[in-house]
């Protein structure tokens, strides 16, 4: 007899639950290899899980679509931050602005630097730092760094917040979905399984031929293993002499 294979897919879950209510609506209630019971609770929980896996795929594919997005908007913002700060240093280099500026943004005087905005955190942590401090140097008669402005730096790095915001929101919502799904995954493991020990236990007393066929008109999945898949081919092969 060839072992049984639960569903692993959400695919393959579905179909095996919805075959099992075909059978539910074919066969009188005196008749049906599972409990007429069972066919509420597969009715009740198909709708649902086909519902749920459908918002949770939508939710996913949104946040998959935003993320290019996303990643240009972080990398312009990157672009203008540093070229900000690289224009400024060649201003102190020149001499045309004393290096003590560099304090307003947070900046050691002592060296040419510029910060790692290689992660979000990182960004958004020395984008308000240097946008404050450029602010900060102007109200108290500071001559603005241009090529780019702080204005147009503002500007990037506005959008690239404003996405990262909504983009949290996504990867939240997306988060929770997932976690819902794995829990109504589970759920429908345990229903599919009683489901089948039951169809199993109906067609028990069948030679097992006749009960993996009983058995699969149900929807119940079955797999040979190799030694049997061999023993199958060796028997056909004789059949045939």
């Amino acid at each position: 007899m060839p072992y049984r294979r639960l569903p692993n897919t959400d695919a393959a879950r579905i179909r095996a639950i919805k075959r099992a209510l075909e059978k539910g609506k074919e066969v009188p209630p005196s008749h049906l290899a599972y409990p007429a019971r069972i066919i509420v609770v597969l009715q009740k929980f198909i709708t649902l899980f086909e519902n749920h896996i459908q918002i949770y795929r939508l939710a996913t594919a949104s946040q998959n679509a935003r993320s290019k997005e996303f990643q240009e908007a972080f990398r312009k913002a990157k672009i203008y931050l540093t070229h900000f700060v690289r224009v400024m240093n060649m201003a102190i280099y020149r001499g045309d602005i004393p290096a003590s500026i560099r304090s307003f943004y947070g900046l050691s005087p002592n060296e040419l630097t510029i910060p790692s905005v290689r992660t979000e955190k990182e960004l958004i942590t020395w984008g308000n730092k240097i946008i404050e401090g450029e602010e900060m140097r102007l109200h108290k008669g500071g001559s603005p760094v241009t090529n780019p402005t702080i204005a147009v730096v503002k500007v990037r790095f506005k959008n690239f917040i404003d996405l990262y915001n909504s983009r949290q929101i996504l990867i939240k919502k997306t988060s929770d979905l997932g976690e819902r799904t794995n829990s109504m995954r589970k759920e429908a493991d345990d229903i599919i399984l009683e489901t089948w020990n039951e169809i199993e236990q109906s067609f028990g007393s069948l030679p097992d031929d006749l009960k993996k066929i009983r058995c699969e008109d149900y929807g119940v999945v079955y797999f040979y293993r190799k030694n049997e898949k061999k023993a199958s081919a060796d028997v056909a092969h004789s059949d045939v002499r």
